[in-house]
């Protein structure tokens, strides 16, 4: 996210908690209600202890009138306690559930957005946001309107009973409130943009923390553990910092409030003190003020809370909303389109393609190609000759200009994403596996899959025989069942790759695109996989991406690529027959093999 658009603290942005909060009013209501009468019934406690002092000052003494307060007193309590645990259970129950749509409706719009969006937002930043800042919402939906709703009604009371009992001696008192309001405004701006910056420093913290743990492989094999603890170290202490920065207002403000609040009770012994030897209140009187007083403090502090928390909670959903109100870059049309049996039979269609990255240069230039269905296309070229770049624009990973690409007949900004992403098996470079079991990483592929292997295991047999993933299962701990660790830690490069194919060959879809796929498989085991694939998939349309002339020769036709151009096109005996790039590498990949000691390419 810029940090320009962080930089300026906004309490509208709790705007967008109202459909939460009107969702949950009955909660709420019924909770202020408690929470009013716990007031109320704290509002009794020092009349009773009015009384019993007079009754001792004035040398009435009797036992059944103090047995009597002090069981109505007993009884104010239970009502308090009462009143407490049902406003505790109401408003922080609802803002739970409130914390819990937001982090799933979060969730979920993050799976909306497009791959470029993740190019330029780090992981740990974000999950900062989906814990920390929500975290930070919820308190100020829960006790900081607890702190807004009590504060108000207790100090309105207990200002209206101080000036009742006696005028002069609470005009007095409450010299030092004005103050302590200033000083309230005052600190919580700067409470506010404090806060903000100790969640910023948590975030990077966070992105330290995740980059560390995804790249624990290349940090042990470089052996720079040492170079990351003191990374870690640095953003550490910076959040210690920010955090201790915070602390220091905290420092400063709660203690000055604190002066006067007891400030107000100096003034009122002294005003007080003076009205009871001159007659105008009894010692009851004054007991009961200094007993509203002290009560007065905890709406005074409360205030500072319910500042800080509000703050709190503006400028971290500011930060979440900052999420919610980006829009993904690739999205379903509004009418989108669906293929007929006609169209099916079309395959894919490039016409005149250019593509080129925000801010770079072109990576794919003028791209003419036809793939009908039941054809297996090879792609090959250099690295960084647009291969990846070429099959993403054919699931809208990347979005192609319109009119330019066509699977089924239909433009591909035509098709539903759903429905277009499913027509294709894929299996990324990169070869991305969960933390689970083998048998629910392949299952994962199937539609709906929360069972697979219960469900259909031939299904899964299938699927792995297929990847040749099958001869390696006796090999692993628990077969199956095998944690490989996250993103496949546990595995070899190969058996990824492998577990990968299966993945995405499992679902038997009308296309099938393997991106370098087999580049950490030796031969043997490439031409076990391919000739089993192609065999299976006579009638459907495969396109295998690789740097390997070996992993092509099977191909159907294979299409050549060269700085975004097409360089070469036809089947692989016309391109070995045309001495190009095609043939060149053929010749120096057999040469290498033998070598080797290996067979043909």
């Amino acid at each position: 996210m810029p940090k320009g658009s962080r930089e300026k603290l906004n309490i509208g942005e709790l705007k967008t908690l109202l459909p939460y909060l009107a969702r949950y009013r009955w909660h709420y209501i019924e909770g202020f209600i408690c929470l009013v009468t716990v007031d109320a019934a704290q509002m009794i406690i020092p009349q009773f202890m009015r009384r019993a002092v007079d009754l001792i000052a004035q040398g009435g003494f009797q036992w059944s009138v103090m047995i009597a307060l002090c069981g109505g007193m007993v009884g104010v309590m239970a009502i308090i306690s009462l009143g407490r645990f049902l406003w505790r259970y109401f408003i922080h129950g609802a803002s739970r559930r409130i914390e819990t749509e937001m982090r799933q409706e979060l969730f979920g719009h993050l799976l909306t957005l497009s791959y470029d969006f993740y190019q330029g937002n780090k992981i740990g930043d974000l999950m900062a946001r989906a814990t920390n800042d929500l975290n930070a919402v919820r308190m100020s939906i829960g006790m900081g309107l607890v702190a807004l709703v009590d504060g108000t009604v207790m100090a309105t009371s207990i200002l209206i009973l101080i000036f009742l009992e006696d005028a002069r001696t609470a005009a007095f008192a409450v010299l030092p409130l004005p103050l302590i309001t200033v000083l309230i405004l005052f600190f919580g701006a700067a409470l506010g943009k404090r806060f903000q910056k100790a969640q910023e420093a948590y975030s990077a913290m966070s992105d330290t923390v995740q980059e560390t743990f995804a790249g624990i492989r290349v940090i042990k094999s470089f052996v720079k553990e040492w170079w990351f603890i003191k990374k870690f170290a640095d953003t550490n202490d910076d959040y210690r910092k920010a955090n201790m920065a915070l602390v220091q207002l905290y420092g400063i403000f709660f203690p000055f409030i604190s002066f006067l609040s007891g400030l107000t009770s100096l003034i009122l012994l002294l005003v007080g003190g003076i009205r009871v030897v001159e007659g105008f209140m009894s010692p009851g009187d004054l007991v009961a003020l200094f007993r509203y007083l002290q009560m007065l403090i905890w709406p005074l502090m409360g205030a500072g809370f319910m500042v800080n928390m509000i703050q709190r909670g503006a400028v971290s959903l500011g930060r979440v909303n900052e999420v919610m109100k980006t829009k993904p870059t690739i999205a379903s049309p509004e009418k989108p389109l669906s293929a007929d049996d006609t169209e099916r039979a079309k395959g894919i269609e490039i016409r005149h393609l250019d593509f080129a990255y925000p801010g770079g240069n072109k990576v794919l230039e003028d791209i003419n190609l036809v793939i009908h269905r039941g054809t297996t296309l090879g792609i090959l070229g250099r690295t960084g000759s647009g291969k990846s770049t070429l099959i993403k624009t054919l699931t809208r990973m990347v979005d192609p200009p319109p009119g330019r690409v066509f699977v089924q007949g239909i433009d591909v900004r035509d098709w539903d994403l759903g429905e277009l992403r499913g027509l294709f098996g894929v299996t990324p470079q990169d070869s991305y596996l969960f933390s689970d079991s083998i048998k629910n990483n392949i299952g994962y592929g199937m539609e709906n899959s929360s069972t697979p292997l219960a469900r259909d295991e031939a299904l899964l047999r299938k699927a792995a025989g297929l990847s040749a993933i099958d001869r390696d299962l006796e090999s692993f701990s628990q077969g199956w069942d095998t944690l490989i660790g996250e993103r496949g830690l546990t595995l070899s490069g190969g058996q990824k790759q492998r577990v990968a194919i299966s993945r995405a060959v499992i679902r038997n879809t009308e296309l099938l695109i393997l991106d370098d796929a087999l580049s950490a498989v030796d031969a043997e085991t490439e031409k076990r996989v391919l000739t089993g694939l192609l065999e299976a998939r006579q009638e459907k349309t495969t396109i295998i991406v690789s740097h390997r002339v070996s992993t092509l020769r099977n191909a159907d036709l294979v299409l050549v690529l060269d700085k975004g151009r097409i360089a070469e096109y036809g089947s692989p005996q016309e391109l070995l027959a045309q001495e190009g790039f095609y043939a060149r590498m053929a010749a120096l990949q057999q040469l290498v093999q033998g070598e080797a000691g290996g067979g043909d390419v």
